[in-house]
């Protein structure tokens, strides 16, 4: 019997991450500093709000493109956040999660061999997600002398005729990276220059740092008209398990999507639209209230980690630490490898970020303090032996 799998499967890499949290699952006592999830619960009243709505029996589907008082909330909330203007109607919709909307921007604006410049390192699904669409992953590095931001000239020297959009994520998963005005003004030259889409991944962004004050890519002067924005629920009001994300957009890009979106979902799901929309209008405090425990997580691991000799980039937003693991002479997957079997701590080597997350791992700060101590006493313990 022939081999029925595509060769565009095939040859897709598999997932970085997944194979140390299958071996951290046949063992006990492992405290996982990998997943990029929050420890928090969702808010009391936002699950209320969902809980209401089932005993109410709204259990049916709702508009394809998403409740339309879920997309008013949207667009009000970008509207309070950067004084952006979008139009819930045509030009917010409502998707299954980030992952979705990063699939139906990709598949609206590319044709086969079309390619996209994917800043790296960023999440494991960006490049896959590209050639899901049948686009050309060209992967940006963006490295730690320049603070893992992307530079105007990092893009130039990667265009070529086939190039179509640039795919970007800042505050950025897995440095904690956010791009200055400067840069934010670089990519945007280079997008206008050569006539560029730019979808820009900003799930993090009510997840940032030390005063920063995040800017929407599509607020920057003359990139509305030219840019996809992606965010949701998950990460800023710890609802990753409800799964809703959304897009904003031009409605010409938005009707593309749109069109995609009506034969892969009915629609999201409805419960979680409704407690979306509470945690919209009313949630700021609990992002405040998550981000001031996470700053104090934050400072305790990249502390932790520059005490034990590993030296850590200063992450900025998201809840991320993206420590150097040089000293060691391991490779990143040996590293973490080693580390899950004698320490039982798990992390997620660099590499799976992209080539220039390679002598890097991955720490989430979304574990208890508790197990964040924890998991550096074991580690000091490890660097003793191996660094």
């Amino acid at each position: 019997m022939r081999n029925f799998v595509s060769q565009n499967v095939q040859n897709m890499r598999p997932s970085g991450i997944r194979r140390y949290f299958d071996i951290a699952a046949t063992m006990e006592n492992v405290i996982t500093l990998g997943i990029g999830e929050p420890n928090f619960t969702t808010p009391a009243h936002i699950t209320e709000k969902g809980v209401a709505a089932l005993q109410a029996g709204r259990t049916a589907y709702t508009s394809n493109a998403g409740m339309i008082e879920l997309r008013r909330a949207i667009a009000g909330y970008i509207e309070r956040l950067y004084g952006l203007v979008y139009r819930p109607e045509d030009q917010v919709l409502v998707t299954v999660g980030v992952s979705e909307g990063l699939w139906l921007a990709l598949k609206a604006i590319l044709d086969p061999g079309d390619e996209v410049l994917v800043v790296q390192p960023c999440f494991v699904a960006n490049s896959a997600a590209v050639e899901m669409a049948g686009g050309v992953s060209v992967p940006v590095d963006a490295v730690v002398e320049n603070e893992f931001q992307v530079t105007g000239a990092d893009l130039e020297a990667k265009i070529t005729p086939r190039t179509k959009a640039i795919l970007i994520s800042y505050p950025n998963n897995p440095t904690g990276a956010i791009l200055t005005d400067e840069h934010l003004h670089q990519v945007a030259a280079v997008a206008e220059k050569y006539d560029l889409v730019v979808i820009s991944d900003e799930i993090y962004e009510r997840l940032i740092y030390n005063d920063v004050t995040h800017t929407c890519f599509a607020a920057l002067p003359g990139m509305f008209e030219r840019t996809i924005v992606l965010s949701g629920m998950s990460k800023s009001f710890a609802m990753t398990g409800w799964r809703i994300g959304y897009v904003t957009a031009p409605e010409a890009m938005m009707v593309a999507m749109h069109k995609l979106h009506q034969y892969l979902i009915m629609s999201a799901p409805t419960v979680a639209q409704i407690a979306s929309i509470e945690a919209l209008l009313y949630g700021d405090e609990d992002v405040e209230m998550m981000r001031g425990v996470y700053d104090q997580r934050r400072r305790l691991i990249v502390d932790g980690f520059n005490d034990m000799g590993l030296t850590c980039f200063e992450p900025r937003g998201a809840f991320y630490a993206f420590p150097s693991i040089v000293v060691t002479n391991m490779s990143d997957e040996d590293f973490c490898e080693s580390l899950l079997r004698e320490e039982q701590v798990a992390v997620v080597p660099g590499s799976a970020f992209g080539d220039s997350g390679r002598g890097f791992v991955r720490a989430s700060y979304t574990n208890s303090t508790e197990n964040i101590e924890k998991a550096l006493e074991r580690m000091r313990r490890f660097m003793i032996r191996h660094g």
